[in-house]
């Protein structure tokens, strides 16, 4: 069974990273070594995440960095199912006996 709409990773680190803490995006990017719009970009769904960021979000204790690329993952497939029907593609026949 397919999941409908997926949680974007941003949504993930927003609710269960930052806000428990008391981070302010600025804190959090500071932390995180990367710059305030990177992260901005990341927590509003303008951008994933890459496998630095997965790796950096795992030195900074949140998870493991395969679980984000895997969150990830399963949101790209399921954008990409989202446009399938545009996705023009000649089916190849078995010439195989």
């Amino acid at each position: 069974m397919r999941m409908r709409n997926p949680s974007h990773p941003g949504e993930i680190i927003r609710e269960d990273c930052l806000e428990p803490l008391g981070l302010t995006v600025t804190a959090a990017a500071k932390g995180l070594g990367v710059t305030r719009k990177a992260l901005s970009d990341l927590l509003n769904g303008h951008s994933g995440v890459s496998p630095e960021m997965a790796i950096r979000l795992e030195k900074a204790g949140w998870g493991t960095a395969d679980t984000w690329l895997r969150i990830q993952m399963t949101r790209n497939l399921w954008e990409a199912r989202r446009r399938a029907g545009r996705i023009k593609v000649k089916k190849f026949e078995s010439t195989a006996a």
